[in-house]
């Protein structure tokens, strides 16, 4: 039981606050990993221990100017889940409406931001993976931005009020709205989610419902990039709510990107050239967008043979995700001694690609969980080039968009 800041440090900072979230950013192929490396990362994403109710509602008062039943009509002091820098308590309004109220550790922020400020350290751990072509620099300031707006829920509030105008009226996605007047740097107030769970959905749902699921997790993710060039970052299980009707609810907006003016015009050649199984353009546009050097001397062949693994469902018609194709194509990036050493040494990331791939690995990752078959490159396409839908949901968000695009001034 956590009681005061000084248990805050003990349990959380002692973790080291950026080491955590770093793990936490990689915890969602766990099973991709070995048997060594799964269990540490447990240690980094487990649940920590609930602070004591006294210190939750201090910390309400602190935000809001008043104990929590002056402003909740009922208040469960007991958390009903926990948060990487947060609890969450559930909690009913005077006008009957049930929200989830989420309340900070006390001093986390301190913890976790002494850390992320401490960026020579930062710098010197990623040097550390010794990838001459690496731009550490860029890669960890773009973490630390990342990770420092998780600490504010002002920026989440602002991130999920946002989700919530651009899938107002959507077909199969719910987003929870913000109770904005009560909601803090330290304190976020939203509308209450039912639903199934992640663990509830695996254990109930048949195949059917399964493929549905992907699907939406699917088109919420690409069409958020795509589409909206805005996109959470943070795909993990313990971000959904899964409804009887097929729709699902997406929580915790911490993590979002938004891509810059240019920025994902920059990119998007890498993924046309792959999509196109053109080596020598996937390479030419690898190195305009700054992932190789231009004399980089590597066989444009191998390249696109280890760039490629996590593209693999979208160059055929059809694929089937399986946890296994998930591990087997963590290896292979993952190879630092196998036939793609060379490509890895030479590759750097550029920090407009660090939260996509997050994306682009957990959903996969997802999909794995859930055995999910489909026209994935077909789905893509309507994202990237308004493609004909391939789908029946595919349909229905069409239909969707028609409708705002007609109503919008």
């Amino acid at each position: 039981m956590i009681r005061t800041a000084e248990d805050v440090a003990h349990e959380l900072g002692n973790m080291k606050g950026a080491i955590m979230k770093a793990g936490q950013l990689i915890g969602f192929i766990a099973e991709g990993l070995p048997p060594e490396a799964q269990a540490a990362l447990a240690t980094l994403q487990a649940d920590v221990p609930p602070m004591a109710p006294s210190l939750a509602e201090e910390v309400v008062r602190s935000e809001l100017g008043d104990d929590p039943r002056r402003f909740f009509l009922d208040w469960n002091p007991i958390p009903v889940a926990a948060a990487s820098v947060g609890q969450v308590h559930r909690a009913v309004l005077p006008d009957g409406r049930e929200v989830a109220v989420k309340v900070q550790y006390p001093g986390i922020d301190r913890a976790i931001r002494s850390d992320l400020d401490n960026a020579e350290m930062l710098y010197g751990l990623f040097s550390s993976l010794a990838l001459k072509g690496l731009d550490v620099k860029g890669l960890v300031d773009e973490l630390r931005a990342r990770m420092s707006d998780e600490l504010d829920y002002r920026i989440e509030a602002a991130n999920q009020a946002e989700f919530v105008r651009r899938y107002q009226g959507h077909p199969f996605v719910r987003i929870p709205a913000v109770v904005a007047e009560l909601s803090t740097e330290r304190v976020l107030t939203t509308e209450w989610a039912d639903g199934w769970t992640w663990a509830e959905f695996e254990a109930r749902a048949d195949v059917p419902a399964r493929q549905r699921a992907a699907e939406v997790l699917f088109r919420f993710a690409q069409g958020s990039v795509h589409r909206d060039g805005v996109f959470n970052g943070d795909p993990h299980p313990g971000n959904y709510r899964f409804h009887p009707d097929g729709t699902i609810t997406f929580l915790d907006f911490g993590l979002v990107k938004r891509w810059s003016e240019g920025e994902w015009e920059r990119l998007s050649p890498c993924l046309e050239a792959i999509m196109a199984r053109d080596p020598a353009w996937t390479v030419e546009a690898m190195v305009s967008v700054g992932f190789l050097l231009p004399d980089h001397g590597l066989d444009p062949n191998l390249v696109f043979e280890y760039v490629s693994a996590p593209y693999v469902p979208y160059l055929v018609d059809e694929f089937t995700f399986t946890r296994q194709f998930t591990a087997d194509a963590l290896a292979k990036v993952a190879n630092i001694e196998g036939p793609h050493s060379h490509v890895i040494r030479a590759l750097n990331m550029p920090p407009s690609f660090v939260i996509l791939d997050r994306v682009v690995w957990g959903v996969s990752a997802l999909l794995g969980k859930l055995e999910a078959t489909g026209p994935w490159r077909g789905i893509l396409d309507e994202y990237r080039h308004k493609a004909t839908p391939a789908t029946e949901l595919g349909r229905l968000e069409a239909q969707w968009s028609a409708r705002r695009s007609s109503s919008s001034p």
